[in-house]
């Protein structure tokens, strides 16, 4: 008899997921909530990440993965708006040489969600900057992002430019001057599609942030879409107070403390115009700029051995140039 429980949970996880694909059900039930639970912890097993949570000063909780090798340096890695430290999970495992901490933001996964709380950049990195010195990580860490976590990621290394070493910026939000793309322009709530109202919406929004989307079934899905269907409405407020934070003056205080900073960005992003990427260079000209193709708005989802070998070259020559000074 196999004994192993990681062993009996794939097959669980793979026989039901099996199931529910033929059945097809897109209305979560008890199994199909169950199921999902436990592939995301086989995930987070398989890239070696264990859950944590910390109480901030407010009384608010973080919720955090952290993993990969301990005793190297901390990498913090921040979602995109409408996203959790699980869209990092995947990419975890091809990140194993770095001291790992990926955070559900406030408002976000399994965090707090205050409703009148400040969810501005800012705000988000002064708990970031919270946790890290409760771990004893904060005097040199090096910070990644996503969408609105790009935007976070560059206002926490204005804010605190002595301690952060290095940059990974993916498709980040915050450089609003370029503009949204057309269709995101002058939405009202009711028609932004970054808010989910019910399955179908989460479905169409799978599809519209990635140009390949890794096969996830709707059963699973529409399992994934209930958190967002239950924040809609702090979800709004987040929305609006993301929209009118513009972080172009922080990333010219990266650029003033040379900050090395990698941007990478997808040729078919749906959601924030590649022509970002040139605003960021513009504001930042050490950075250095990896455009993907065929890749869309979470790169570190669609291409994750191609994003992860990215940005350990970008580490490995970080770290040439420092033993060559």
């Amino acid at each position: 008899m196999n004994r192993n429980p990681v062993n009996n949970l794939v097959r669980l996880g793979l026989t039901a997921i099996l199931y529910l694909s033929i059945v097809g059900c897109t209305t979560p039930n008890s199994l199909t909530v169950a199921t999902t639970q436990k592939l995301v912890q086989l995930e987070r097993h398989k890239s070696d990440l264990e859950t944590k949570a910390f109480t901030l000063a407010s009384g608010d909780k973080i919720t955090y993965l952290e993993g990969g090798n301990l005793t190297g340096e901390p990498l913090l890695l921040v979602h995109g708006f409408g996203g959790n430290k699980d869209n990092f999970t995947r990419i975890a495992k091809q990140l194993g040489d770095y001291h790992l901490i990926i955070p559900d933001l406030l408002g976000f996964g399994d965090s707090s969600k205050p409703a009148q709380a400040d969810y501005r950049s800012d705000a988000q990195a002064q708990r970031l900057h919270e946790l890290l010195q409760a771990k004893g990580l904060d005097s040199a860490i090096h910070v990644g992002g996503n969408s609105m976590g790009g935007g976070i990621s560059v206002a926490y290394a204005a804010m605190y430019p002595d301690n952060v070493k290095s940059l990974w910026l993916l498709d980040s939000g915050g450089f609003w001057s370029v503009g949204l793309r057309e269709e995101f322009q002058d939405l009202d709530p009711e028609d932004n599609p970054l808010l989910i109202d019910n399955a179908k919406d989460y479905f169409a929004l799978y599809d519209l942030v990635m140009s390949k989307p890794p096969y996830i079934p709707k059963t699973v899905q529409a399992v994934f879409a209930q958190e967002s269907i239950a924040n809609r409405d702090l979800q709004a407020k987040i929305i609006d107070q993301v929209l009118e934070d513009n972080v172009e003056t922080r990333a010219q205080v990266v650029a003033e403390h040379d900050i090395p900073t990698l941007i990478v960005w997808g040729t078919e992003d749906k959601v924030l115009k590649p022509e970002t990427a040139e605003l960021m260079v513009e504001l930042m000209p050490n950075a250095k700029v990896i455009m993907m193709p065929e890749v869309g708005h979470v790169p570190m989802i669609e291409a994750v051995k191609d994003t992860a070998s990215a940005y350990i070259e970008f580490r490995q020559q970080l770290n040439n140039s420092i033993k060559g000074q």
